[in-house]
């Protein structure tokens, strides 16, 4: 058992240092990269809070969720709804008098309070969150029925916002926003603020992720995961639990959205539809699931490979990151935070092949041998004269 602890630790230990190498590079990055480069990099911060989140529900409890860009959606929209009045400066937004509205509508009135929308970005995705994740796990449904609905929420939600523009700009989104609490969003100063309250956003919500994870919670989730049943049966309910990190991970959603908005300058119904839903997936199962460090690193590699190879290819980059999808499924199944593993795995394969090759050498010389052997048995027996005996009638009596 005490083996067992120390390798436990010596595997969260390595995990760390990859923690603290990629805050590293985060943190300096914007001493030897471009504004451009750095700009990009924060919007990837942002999905990785995102991964984070999926990460605790998927990775650590089994939830799949195929819908999470729905709470990111929440939160970018509130933040987009103050940065769009603060833009207006007291008049209609734009699209609103493009539609023919002539009052600003109730709901959009408190957005105009920096108190109340920064409440709102946590506030609103938890409270939806807490609704459909009560609704669910305590009816126990999960699995792929789960995975459906939370894509039909991501549809409905994006269908929703296309369909009414004249309250939240239609397909086309919210954008043209000019400051940021008072602040000129453009401003070098502002962008550099909001890279590093994006990575303090992210170091925290890695910590408190791990925090939890290593508590007794965290291991009720893990064993939500493994045998729901049976925890059951021990007197603990799988959907509070459920419900809890369902909110947790929606929350960190809605912050990675609100962080997006004022770096990217837009968001629109594309961002929270199915297909970048499933796609805040893809980025866990690439970096690796139930590491949180891999998360991390998964939205960073896929996004930064997405551009880089966009930027070269732009008529097939998407076959170029369909590649890369189907070598980590097929050479680190446990994505890419098990890449440190290759070497052994290589040795391992050379010493299987030799000891495969040893086997067969031996299987064909016990072969020959014996082959040999029967070989020189039959030709040393003496050929049997078979001699025909007459009988007469006589004889026989």
């Amino acid at each position: 058992m005490q083996i067992k602890d120390i390798q436990k630790e010596k595997r969260l230990s390595g995990k760390m240092k990859l923690a603290l190498l990629i805050f590293i590079f985060l943190a300096t990055a914007p001493l030897y990269m471009s504004s451009f480069r750095v700009t990009m990099l924060g919007k990837y911060m942002c999905f990785a809070l995102i991964a984070l989140g999926i990460d605790m529900i998927w990775g650590y409890t089994g939830i799949l969720s195929l819908g999470h860009g729905v709470y990111f959606g929440l939160g970018a929209y509130c933040m987009a709804m103050h940065l769009k009045l603060e833009a207006s400066d007291g008049a209609l937004p734009d699209f609103m008098a493009w539609s023919a509205v002539e009052k600003l509508p109730a709901f959009w009135a408190p957005f105009q309070s920096s108190a109340f929308t920064l409440f709102s970005i946590v506030l609103i995705p938890v409270i939806f969150a807490a609704v459909i994740g009560s609704l669910t796990f305590l009816n126990r449904i999960k699995g792929v029925f789960f995975c459906i609905l939370s894509q039909a929420l991501a549809f409905a939600l994006a269908t929703f916002m296309i369909g009414r523009q004249e309250y939240f700009g239609g397909s086309n989104g919210l954008t043209n926003f000019t400051t940021l609490f008072g602040h000129a969003v453009n401003d070098p100063v502002t962008k550099t603020v909001l890279f590093y309250l994006t990575l303090i956003s992210l170091i925290a919500a890695f910590a408190l992720c791990m925090k939890i994870v290593n508590s007794r919670a965290g291991r009720v989730l893990v064993a939500t995961r493994d045998a729901e049943n049976r925890l059951r049966f021990t007197g603990y309910s799988p959907a509070v639990y459920k419900v809890f990190v369902y909110c947790l991970s929606a929350a960190l959603a809605g912050i990675a959205g609100a962080l997006y908005v004022p770096q990217v300058g837009i968001i629109s119904p594309t961002d929270i539809n199915i297909a970048p839903s499933t796609e805040m997936v893809i980025w866990v199962a690439v970096g690796g699931k139930s590491t949180l460090v891999g998360a991390i690193l998964g939205a960073l590699v896929v996004n930064f490979a997405k551009s880089l190879v966009s930027e070269q290819f732009p008529a097939v980059w998407q076959f170029f990151i369909g590649a890369l999808f189907i070598a980590v499924i097929l050479f680190f199944p446990a994505g890419l935070i098990s890449i440190k593993d290759l070497p052994a795995k290589i040795r391992s394969f050379i010493k299987k092949r030799a000891d495969t090759g040893e086997a067969e050498d031996k299987k064909q010389a016990g072969t020959n041998a014996k082959a040999k052997s029967d070989n020189g048995l039959f030709s040393n027996k003496k050929p049997v004269t078979v001699t025909s005996v007459k009988v007469s009638k006589g004889d026989g009596q």
